[in-house]
């Protein structure tokens, strides 16, 4: 017999991707400029016009045999050099090209440093609502994904649930901030809070828990909210699992590192561990000319102002229609109470108007939906008038 549970994976996609499928099928029934997807975090703005100069480069001028060709296992030692050196100017760190392991991509990251740290049997806590492939990972690597609520008004999470919820069995947190599907940023009191409970509990129970950052959207911010608390700083044994997907606008690329804090005292088996968990998950040896193009690009970002003008529009618009909003502080995504109980039925009757929006059940919570502005500012301002009729007819 096959490995039903990959078998049943594979049948069954996402709510996020059945949705996106279901908005292509109706593009091509009534023409794409009729239906307002809000269903995808892919982004709509263009990559920084140094990565395509880069590209160029990097194609015309290198070795053609080094550039497509293999590098180290964990990869090239002067790129993850150059990254961890970007990391330590920015936040004040010490790591070294050995602190990081390049992927591809941010769910690349995750599985790999989740299949480093978990036993079968252990538990991983993360905070709703939370991105749902938090739990395919978890389940893969052995671990029972325990999901702790936040604050409904803020959607900072909940402390005292957090630290009732800490057990014999708990191997690992993830955090995500700015968050999917919130697109909330944790303040720094939030972060300190999480770190000093995760000591106090091992303390208590002479258990290890690493703390593991899943961070697509770092740069991704707005307002006064120039830069996310930087979890090494806050806790020894702390893992960055990082992407260019969303800062760089390269979601095909797949190019993204782990950086594992040097400062935590079991620092070499942890590296070991991530090591040995991409090379048996066949993760080894990220593509070589992504890896060089992000080494000379590091630290530039797409043009994130034009999320801003997107958030901006839709927050001022719903909120006037009667929508209740948690303006986000990051990332590219609101969440949006529904406005009935039952989310699902809410994004069904959103499709009656053409708006298709991700509702929250997937995402731990129920009573809300993901809308994803990283689309065309026209688009929105076409679908302005669904929303307004959509409000409207429960108000009738």
């Amino acid at each position: 017999m096959l490995n039903q549970t990959n078998v049943k994976l594979g049948k069954v996609r996402s709510a996020i991707r059945e949705l996106f499928e279901y908005g292509k099928k109706r593009k091509a029934e009534i023409g794409e400029e009729n239906v307002f997807d809000f269903s995808l975090g892919n982004p709509s703005v263009p990559a920084p016009e140094e990565v395509k100069s880069e590209l160029m480069r990097l194609v015309s001028q290198s070795d053609p045999v080094f550039l497509h060709g293999y590098t180290s296992a964990q990869g090239d030692y002067s790129v993850r050099k150059a990254l961890s050196d970007s990391v330590n100017s920015r936040f004040g760190t010490r790591l070294t090209a050995d602190s990081l392991y390049m992927t591809c991509g941010a769910a690349a990251s995750l599985t790999i440093t989740l299949n480093a740290l978990v036993n079968v049997g252990d538990e991983v806590i993360t905070f709703a609502p939370f991105f749902p492939e938090y739990s395919v990972f978890s389940a893969h690597a052995g671990a029972k994904l325990v999901a702790v609520k936040s604050d409904p008004l803020t959607f900072q999470p909940d402390l005292a649930a957090f630290q009732s919820a800490l057990s014999e069995k708990t191997k690992a947190v993830i955090i995500n901030s700015p968050n999917n599907p919130s697109g909330v940023v944790y303040s720094a009191h939030t972060v300190q809070a999480l770190a000093d409970i995760l000591r106090e509990h091992e303390k208590k129970t002479g258990n290890a828990v690493y703390l593991v950052s899943d961070e697509p959207y770092r740069e991704l911010v707005f307002d006064d909210c120039t830069q996310v608390p930087y979890i090494m700083n806050h806790y020894a044994r702390s893992i960055v699992c990082y992407s260019y997907s969303k800062s760089l606008s390269l979601p095909g690329e797949r190019i993204g590192y782990i950086a594992v804090n040097n400062e935590m005292e079991e620092f070499g088996e942890v590296y070991a561990g991530i090591c040995g968990a991409g090379r048996a998950l066949g993760y080894v040896c990220a593509p070589n000319l992504f890896q060089q193009l992000v080494k000379a690009v590091e630290g530039r970002t797409a043009d994130i102002s034009v999320y801003k003008r997107n958030r901006d529009i839709l927050c001022g618009a719903l909120t006037e229609y009667g929508y209740t909003v948690v303006k986000p502080d990051g990332a590219f995504y609101l969440f949006v109470r529904a406005l009935e109980d039952d989310a699902e039925k809410f994004a069904e009757k959103a499709r009656e108007y053409e708006l298709l929006l991700v509702p929250s059940n997937s995402f731990g919570v129920k009573g809300y939906v993901r809308i994803s502005y990283c689309v065309d500012t026209a688009m929105i301002e076409r679908a302005l008038p669904a929303f307004r009729k959509l409000a409207a007819s429960y108000k009738s």
